[in-house]
């Protein structure tokens, strides 16, 4: 089983979501129909790939293993199994948030657990 799957946010959504004890999704969540997640070996990609340059972003790390039925694995980037969340993200679901600062090469800097 997977350790956590981590959700990308801005820091304006992050706060929202704090107010409203969930995260419903970004644009592109809500008109993919799923929340978009990533496992610890796919979240730099993301980053690079979606949110390069934004210089407020949080990572949050979720337990897969509270998001029940509402996650799927679904085939995404090269063939790889992506997690998505059916549903809203309940912030009781996240285990820890990290913030993404932007380091000195231009890149975001990420926790030393991620790859």
């Amino acid at each position: 089983m997977q350790r956590s799957v981590f959700k990308i946010l801005t820091q304006s959504q992050w706060h929202d979501a704090r107010v409203n004890g969930r995260f419903d999704g970004s644009r592109d969540d809500i008109r993919d129909g799923f929340i978009h997640l990533s496992t610890a070996k796919q979240v730099r990609a993301t980053v690079v790939r979606h949110f390069s340059g934004e210089s407020d972003l949080v990572m949050l790390a979720i337990d897969p293993a509270r998001l029940g039925a509402d996650l799927c694995w679904e085939p995404s980037r090269g063939g790889d199994l992506f997690p998505h969340l059916y549903g809203s993200l309940q912030l009781c679901d996240a285990t820890d948030s990290f913030l993404l600062p932007i380091g000195p090469d231009g890149a975001h800097e990420f926790p030393g657990n991620i790859p």
